[in-house]
């Protein structure tokens, strides 16, 4: 196209010299676009390609100019050619942008360990160790979130494929790596692994969580109960802390009894060890009884509806589907504790029988934590975000049991240490009971002895 008096380049003194005298040789250069060699013309679009947004409104912004000074300067022929020449230089401007390398904002990574390493070679016995389940569970869980998971390709980059996605969530809950470990494990960038665990966490508590963390076959559970020696009995529940970064507002009351920040993990647990019911989110500082309370499980229990209605009589006394605490819980007639105080032989072996049974809830927490090793590396998330991962563990830890994943004990022994690092701490017991949940679990105690 031949230069043109008429399309002269406008000074550009709003914005630094530095950038201004550069697009303005670029647009000098644009104008004898078919004169240019087009590795030339690539160079520069290429320098320019982290300011395009800037580049467009320069570009509108000397339409406009040029518009208004043409006004009774200017033919309409001359208006309309110099339009048309405004309209087409953008276009191909950002056509090129488009297609331009990203040079500036990605790097160049490694994907070979996961795409034939991994997917290809690995046995179940490697993905049961670093994955904590097999690959066909894996597989199937992935099935499961690839509607709400799945990225469509943009023109500059192909998006991460559902596997790799939920893989790079599943290690990071798995270990205690940090961000960039996992980054360069699964050739990533250090933010994309943050973004991508907070997608898949959102997309599990949404699809899964509410139908694999709920009350299953409540004769089966009490059948099993009764089977350790408590009979009517429901589930057992108690609390944990799980450690956490110091949060930025109100961090006091994260620090529990035993000095460390934490938030507490309230869960009914059923007689082989799954999660029935969780609460999570409350700081360490609060008691136990406390977060009950203010459960959506405690209103359910005081109004007869979380169990369906099966009572029994022992002694002269009915009773209810029960649940088993620990002295931090208050003495309902639908929830039992141990006896406290002086204690003869009858209470000692109702508290046997009790505690026996309660082990359940303890042996849910230590795999859940010996799985999940995160939940002992002191989450390093926004204090919005903990629950979600949190209740995300549980539900993976009822998925694994469900499916028949082993659990070993190498795993114990690697959280040995971080347990003896973040003690748990001991709940106060709450002393005083209501005259019917005393009765029953003294007639209780009687049918035992």
């Amino acid at each position: 196209m031949p230069r043109d008096a008429s399309l002269r380049i406008p000074e550009i003194p709003s914005f630094p010299s530095t950038f201004g005298a550069i697009f303005q040789r670029f647009l000098c250069s644009t104008i004898c676009l078919q004169e240019m060699e087009s590795e030339l013309l690539r160079r520069m679009l290429t320098s320019l390609a982290s300011t395009s947004r800037l580049a467009v409104e320069l570009f509108l912004k000397i339409q406009s100019d040029s518009e208004s000074e043409s006004e009774g300067e200017e033919s309409d022929d001359a208006i309309e050619l110099c339009n048309a020449y405004d309209t087409k230089l953008l276009v191909a401007f950002m056509d090129m942008l488009s297609t331009v390398e990203r040079r500036f904002w990605a790097r160049e990574t490694s994907t070979e360990w996961w795409d034939h390493i991994v997917m290809e070679v690995w046995d179940d016995e490697q993905w049961l160790q670093n994955f904590r389940m097999r690959k066909a569970t894996f597989m199937g869980l992935c099935e499961e979130l690839a509607p709400t998971l799945q990225r469509k390709d943009t023109r500059l980059r192909a998006a991460l494929p559902v596997e790799k996605r939920v893989a790079i969530a599943i290690w990071k809950l798995a270990t205690p790596d940090s961000y960039r470990s996992v980054a360069n494990q699964f050739g990533v960038g250090k933010l994309t692994v943050g973004i991508v665990l907070m997608q898949v966490c959102k997309a599990i508590n949404h699809i899964r969580l509410r139908r694999t963390v709920t009350l299953g076959n409540v004769q089966e559970i009490v059948d099993g109960f009764a089977q350790m020696g408590f009979p009517n009995c429901g589930g057992t529940i108690d609390g944990t802390h799980v450690p956490i970064l110091a949060p930025p507002h109100l961090g006091s009351e994260y620090i529990n009894w035993k000095g460390y920040f934490s938030m507490v993990l309230q869960a009914l647990v059923d007689h082989r060890g799954r999660f029935i019911d969780i609460n999570t989110g409350w700081p360490g500082k609060v008691h136990d009884a406390r977060i009950f309370r203010n459960t959506w499980l405690f209103r359910k229990m005081q109004a007869g509806t979380f169990f369906p209605e099966r009572k029994i009589t022992v002694g002269e006394v009915e009773m209810p589907i029960v649940i088993l605490g620990d002295p931090a819980y208050p003495l309902m007639p639908w929830l039992m504790k141990p006896y406290t105080g002086s204690l003869d032989s009858s209470k000692e072996w109702f508290n046997y029988r009790l505690s026996r049974c309660r082990m359940t809830v303890e042996h849910a927490f230590g795999h859940l934590k010996g799985r999940w090793r995160s939940l002992y590396g002191k989450l390093d998330l926004a204090e919005s975000s903990i629950p979600a991962v949190i209740s995300v563990c549980c539900a993976l830890h009822n998925i694994c049991e469900g499916k028949g994943e082993s659990f070993t004990q190498a795993w114990t022994s690697e959280v040995q240490h971080l347990e003896a690092e973040f003690a748990q701490p001991d709940s106060r017991a709450i002393t005083g009971a209501q005259r019917r949940a005393a009765r029953i679990r003294d007639a209780l105690r009687e049918q035992f002895e």
